[in-house]
């Protein structure tokens, strides 16, 4: 499938503006440090799927729109780029983050208003979220898919794999669990503290339709999340993606799992993304 020059570019563009609005909240964050690492391993998945392919509009609760849950809530910064990209928060409330009586909390807080439909911070949780919207769309014999978005780590929690299990018994071809294998997590890497090997064999083994490719190429993206939406199956994607991904400092350093951004790292930052 060719993805147009003009989408990519879009989607580009917009990946930039999310990384731009991650830097400014983890800055204007201060001493209450942000998890910055695993929000930018996001970037390009998350701005394929909200400038691109979900169904959405103007409006965050219109019924007829795609649903999006992150289950690895310490990434919210990303989600919170996204929704101010998408209108549904003002800019200047970006700034807020982690500020006292904020809607922008560390972890997303349920906030329909916002665009937020469900709290996540205790891991494990999004993909059963998930299997719920999924089964309850079906029944209203509405089409809109549902895009869940998992860390590696996330998935030594047993509870995924109980999720993993029930989605294709119930046959949510309406289901896409993205799985972000940037190989850290809290405390070291994935494969020191619990290694969860082929995830690829894995989710097919439950029954998923199972694609692993760069999380960061835009066109690889495009591609896989457009010709799956036919899938008679619920779909997972083994997303490779580089924690801290788009800053040198931050690159594949897992200090910045939950680092405190400087003056000067900002300004570096900035310098990098032009």
């Amino acid at each position: 499938m060719n993805v147009k020059n003009e989408d990519i570019a879009k989607i580009k563009s917009h990946s930039l503006k999310l990384r731009k609005n991650i830097l400014e909240m983890a800055f204007s964050a201060g001493a209450s440090s942000a998890h910055f690492g695993g929000a930018l391993s996001i970037v390009e998945i998350v701005s394929t799927l909200f400038s691109h392919v979900m169904k959405i509009n103007q409006q965050p609760q219109w019924d007829d729109r795609d649903r999006f849950i992150l289950s690895k809530g310490h990434a919210c910064l990303a989600y919170y780029a996204a929704l101010c990209e998408a209108g549904y928060i003002p800019k200047e409330d970006l700034y807020t983050f982690e500020k006292n009586d904020s809607n922008l909390l560390g972890h997303p807080v349920i906030n329909r208003e916002i665009g937020i439909d469900f709290s996540n911070g205790s891991l494990g949780m999004g993909l059963s979220l998930g299997i719920g919207v999924s089964i309850s769309l079906k029944k209203k014999k509405k089409n809109n898919n549902v895009y869940v978005i998992l860390g590696d780590g996330e998935c030594n929690e047993g509870s995924v794999w109980e999720a993993a299990m029930a989605a294709p018994h119930f046959k949510l071809n309406n289901l896409f669990a993205i799985i972000d294998k940037n190989n850290f997590q809290q405390t070291g890497s994935g494969e020191d503290i619990m290694n969860t090997n082929n995830m690829m064999s894995k989710w097919n083994s439950f029954g998923w339709e199972t694609t692993e490719l760069d999380g960061h190429n835009i066109q690889q993206l495009c591609e896989f999340f457009i010709s799956k939406k036919d899938s008679p199956k619920p779909k997972a994607l083994i997303a490779k993606t580089v924690k801290g991904k788009g800053f040198s400092f931050s690159e594949n350093n897992n200090d910045w799992h939950h680092s405190i951004l400087t003056k000067k790292l900002y300004d570096q930052a900035l310098k990098e993304l032009k």
